[in-house]
């Protein structure tokens, strides 16, 4: 016999005027903004990886110098360290610019279809999937935390 707690909690739940094809449509968004996630996590890395790679020149230079190699020291200063990326930009001017022109705009337009279309009930579409997918009654599939 099914509880009748046993089920998605309210936040959870399909509205009725929201139809399936909404559901489906709001889910493909979300799934969306989150590869956007990782791809902005991907920018992150590069940013810090780049500084990190940056910052160890440093030592290159101090190294060379110790070593008798000032005129190679002199050009990875000159020719390297602290180097644009990309024409005018470190990297920390590609994370501001990717946030303020694509990830924060798109993360803006999600929650506001998600408000305007399902009640800003989210994962409404994954909600949906693990109550078709999970076994009522087995310990291991409730539908919610107790």
């Amino acid at each position: 016999m099914k509880r009748t707690d046993d089920g998605p909690d309210g936040g959870h739940t399909r509205p009725d005027a929201v139809s399936t094809a909404t559901v489906e449509a709001l889910g493909s968004l979300s799934k969306a903004l989150e590869t956007v996630e990782r791809a902005r996590g991907h920018l992150y890395g590069f940013h810090q990886l780049t500084g990190t790679a940056d910052l160890e020149l440093d030592r290159s230079v101090a190294l060379l110098r110790e070593a008798g190699h000032g005129s190679w020291a002199d050009r990875v200063e000159a020719e390297v360290l602290g180097r644009n990326v990309i024409p005018g930009h470190w990297t920390f001017q590609i994370v501001e610019a990717y946030n303020s022109t694509y990830y924060e705009p798109f993360r803006d337009l999600e929650r506001h279809a998600l408000r305007a279309l399902a009640g800003g009930r989210d994962h409404l579409y994954e909600a949906a999937m693990k109550e078709a997918r999970r076994t009522a009654g087995h310990p291991d599939h409730t539908a919610r935390p107790s």
